[in-house]
C-alpha cells in the first residue's frame, strides 16, 4: 500500500458528529522502526530485575488514578463514554496494573518440579519477545491493561495498534508508560491500519499477537498468526445470556438486568444481551424491565450525571436500528425504543424486543448497543438449551434463589465465565475469556501471565 493512501486516525465526537482532531497514520518506515525499537528494548527490559519491572507497573497504576479525570474526558469525546464511567474505567485499570505489580512476581517464581527420576528440575517463566496488541474502542484503557500489564511484567515488549477512533487515549497511555519510567521501545503506540497487522505479525521478531474485537477481525488475525506460527489470544464478541429462574428479589434482578444492558451504552462484549426468563416470571419481568430501561435517558457524556451516552458512531446506530427493524419484520414485538434520539450525534433510545424468532438477525447476531431481547422459556433446561444455542460463548449470568438450581444452570452453560446473582464483570484476580466464536486464551489474574510466556524447563542430572 502506498503511504500516501493511508487514512488518518481521527477523533470524531459521537455526541456532536464533529471531527475534532486528526493524527497521521504510521508509514512503512515507521512500522519497521517500531519493530526494531521494540526488539532492541526486549533485550534490556527482559534482563531488568523483576522487582524493577514491578515497580514501573506500580507507577503506571498510580498515574492512571491520578489522571482519571483527564483520561475520562478524552474517551468521552472519542467514543462517547460518560465521564463517570470513564473515571471508573481508569481507576480499575490502576487496580489491574497494581495487581501485576504486587501479586505477579510471586506467580512468576521458579516452580520446583521434584522429578520422579531424581536430580533437580525447575520451570522458569521467561518472556517471548515483541508482542502486537490490537485493541478496540469500547474500553480504550481497560482492554490495553489486560494485555499490557502481565506481559510487561514478564519482560515482553509491546507494539500497540489501537482503534482508529481512539488516537488521543492511545497517546495518553503511551505517555503514562513513558512517565512511569518504562524504557524507550518497551511500549510503542503505532497508528497502523488493519491491513498493516498481517505485515507486523509476519515479522520474525514479533512473537505473538493479542486481539480484542470482532469475530471477523479475530479470524483474520488468527489466520495470519497461523501462517507465521505465532501464539495468538483472541477475545471476540458475545451474546451473553441473563437467565432468570424465579421471582425472589425480582426488583433487584430487574435493576441488575437494566444496568447490565445499558452500561457503556450496551457496547460491551460481556454485556447481558439475551434475557431468558422462566414463564412464571416472564410477564412481570418484561413490565418491570421496560420501565427500568426507560429511566435511562441519553445525555452529554461530559456531564457527570449522564448514565447513557451516545454510541460510538452514527453508523453504529444505523446498524443497530437495522437489526431491530429486521427483528420486527420477522415477527418480533418492539416494546420500547428502536429509534435514534435527536438529529445531532449518535444517540439511541433504550430498546426492548420480545418474541424474536430464529428468522431474525437479532436471534443469532450480537446486538452491540442499548437493545435487549427477552425470551420466555418453560423451565431451566429449556433456558440452558436456548442459551447454548448461540455460536458465542463468552459469559453469562444466572439469577435465582435456589443455590442448587443456579449451580445446575451455571455448570451447564457453554461459556468461559458464569456469574451467579450478579452481572458479568471483570476482576483483577479472576480469569477473563471465552470459548466457541468468542475466542480463546485467558486474561487477568494469574492466567494472564500464562499466555505469552516461555515455561522453560531447566533440569540438572542426578549424580
Amino acid at each position: 500500500m502506498n503511504d500516501n493512501e493511508r487514512m488518518p486516525f481521527a477523533v470524531t465526537n459521537p455526541a456532536t458528529g464533529i471531527v475534532e482532531r486528526e493524527f497521521p497514520s504510521a508509514t512503512s518506515a515507521d512500522i519497521a522502526d517500531a519493530i526494531s525499537r521494540a526488539d532492541a528494548a526486549h533485550t534490556t527490559w527482559s534482563a531488568t530485575p523483576l522487582t524493577e519491572r514491578a515497580a514501573v507497573l506500580q507507577r503506571v497504576a498510580d498515574l492512571y488514578r491520578e489522571r482519571k479525570h483527564q483520561l475520562a474526558d478524552i474517551i468521552a469525546r472519542e467514543m462517547g463514554k460518560p465521564v463517570r464511567q470513564g473515571r471508573g474505567e481508569a481507576g480499575f485499570v490502576g487496580d489491574i496494573y497494581e495487581f501485576y505489580a504486587t501479586q505477579g512476581p510471586g506467580h512468576l517464581a521458579d516452580q520446583d518440579m521434584h522429578p520422579m527420576s531424581g536430580g533437580h528440575a525447575i520451570v522458569r517463566s521467561q518472556s517471548l519477545g515483541v508482542l502486537l496488541g490490537v485493541m478496540p474502542w469500547n474500553y480504550p484503557y481497560y482492554q490495553v491493561a489486560r494485555f499490557a500489564g502481565p506481559n510487561l511484567l514478564l519482560g515482553n515488549t509491546i507494539i500497540l495498534k489501537h482503534a482508529s477512533n481512539c488516537p488521543e487515549s492511545a497517546l495518553a497511555q503511551e505517555q503514562i508508560f513513558r512517565d512511569a519510567g518504562l524504557p524507550d521501545g518497551a511500549y510503542i503506540n503505532l497508528f497502523v491500519e488493519s491491513r498493516d497487522v498481517e505485515t507486523i505479525i509476519a515479522d520474525p521478531r514479533v512473537q505473538g499477537v493479542s486481539l480484542t474485537g470482532s469475530e471477523t477481525a479475530g479470524a483474520a488475525v488468527a489466520q495470519a498468526a497461523g501462517r507465521a506460527l505465532k501464539k495468538v489470544v483472541l477475545e471476540l464478541g458475545g451474546s451473553d445470556p441473563f437467565i432468570v429462574l424465579d421471582d425472589e428479589n425480582l426488583d433487584a434482578t430487574i435493576a441488575a438486568a437494566a444496568s447490565g444492558r445499558m452500561s457503556n451504552a450496551g457496547q460491551a462484549c460481556t454485556a447481558a444481551k439475551r434475557f431468558i426468563v422462566l414463564d412464571s416470571v416472564y410477564d412481570r419481568f418484561v413490565e418491570g424491565f421496560a420501565a427500568q430501561l426507560q429511566t435511562y435517558t441519553v445525555g452529554d457524556p461530559l456531564d457527570s450525571e449522564t448514565k447513557l451516552g451516545p454510541l460510538s458512531s452514527l453508523g453504529a446506530v444505523e446498524d443497530l436500528i437495522g437489526q431491530v427493524d429486521d427483528a420486527v419484520a420477522n415477527g418480533a414485538t418492539l416494546v420500547i425504543g428502536g429509534h435514534r434520539v435527536g438529529d445531532v450525534g449518535s444517540f439511541m433510545a433504550p430498546t426492548l424486543l420480545t418474541n424474536v424468532t430464529p428468522a431474525a438477525r437479532a436471534f443469532s447476531e450480537e446486538l452491540f448497543g442499548p437493545v435487549a431481547v427477552v425470551y420466555r422459556v418453560a423451565d431451566k433446561d429449556e433456558a440452558i438449551a436456548l442459551a447454548n444455542g448461540s455460536e458465542f460463548g463468552l459469559s453469562g449470568a444466572v439469577f435465582g434463589s435456589n443455590p442448587d438450581d443456579t449451580r445446575y444452570v451455571a455448570d451447564r452453560l457453554e461459556s468461559g465465565m458464569v456469574y451467579i446473582n450478579e452481572n458479568t464483570d471483570s476482576h483483577v484476580d479472576l480469569p477473563f475469556g471465552g470459548i466457541k466464536k468468542s475466542g480463546f486464551g485467558r486474561e487477568l489474574g494469574h492466567f494472564g501471565l500464562d499466555e505469552f510466556v516461555n515455561k522453560k524447563l531447566i533440569r540438572t542430572a542426578a549424580h
